[in-house]
């Protein structure tokens, strides 16, 4: 069980990495370099600061689902 939750806070460690980064790369850090495209009107830097973080949140937390069910069926802890 160990190696198990080992995979599981290194598979939740990755992704909150990758959040952070796009939460805070693209709406703080290259707001500028991304408000030179638009969307719908929209400066590109203000949709991820708005939505766009929030969306890719949203896949990453659907990404976590399949890998834990995977993860689940390794280790045969599943339901």
């Amino acid at each position: 069980m160990r190696e198990y939750w080992k995979k599981n806070l290194g598979y939740m460690v990755a992704l909150l990495s990758v959040w952070a980064v796009v939460s805070y790369g693209c709406g703080i850090f290259f707001v500028e370099q991304l408000n030179a495209v638009r969307i719908a009107g929209f400066p590109l830097g203000f949709w991820f600061a708005q939505q766009g973080a929030i969306y890719f949140f949203v896949v990453l937390i659907f990404a976590y689902y399949v890998l834990m069910q995977r993860l689940d069926r390794a280790y045969d802890v599943h339901e």
